[in-house]
């Protein structure tokens, strides 16, 4: 089952400053909705181990997150792939941009995923809701982060 997402938030912070936490693995960490832990392997990769429940089903996810396409301080795309046992499977990707907007920063994203196994069998719109909510709940931490620091 695949699904597509795009979004924006102002963030009252400089281009720098945003990029700077979007490769922040303390940051990400506290961002990210049920993070048990996110290891930067290298400047590029992390491992991430994450639990969440998505209707009936509560997985804990064990995966790998890519940068790439770096454009420093104006985005890239990150993507990952995780594996949530008999739950099942998700992979996916986002591209963010970053641009100067009323002297904060817009932050734009669209992100594909894909998930399969006993996920996939939940139906659209569940999946497509819970997507949105654990989306919605990163980037409210992710602006309240930028927002504190």
């Amino acid at each position: 089952m695949a699904m597509t997402m795009t979004g924006e938030i102002d963030l009252a912070a400089t281009r720098e400053t945003v990029w700077s936490k979007l490769n922040d693995p303390a940051v990400l960490k506290i961002c990210i909705p049920g993070c048990e832990e996110l290891n930067k392997v290298s400047d590029t990769e992390f491992e991430a181990v994450a639990v969440n429940k998505i209707g009936p089903v509560k997985a804990r996810f064990k995966g790998k997150v890519t940068l790439s396409d770096l454009d420093p301080p104006n985005g890239y795309k990150i993507s990952g792939q995780g594996d949530g046992g008999v739950a099942g499977f998700a992979k996916g990707g986002a591209v963010v941009a970053l641009a100067t907007k009323d002297g904060g920063t817009l932050l734009s994203y669209t992100v594909e995923a894909q998930i399969g196994g006993k996920l996939a069998q939940l139906g659209q719109r569940l999946i497509n809701g819970a997507a949105k909510k654990l989306a919605d709940e990163f980037f409210a931490k992710f602006a309240e982060a930028v927002r504190t620091s």
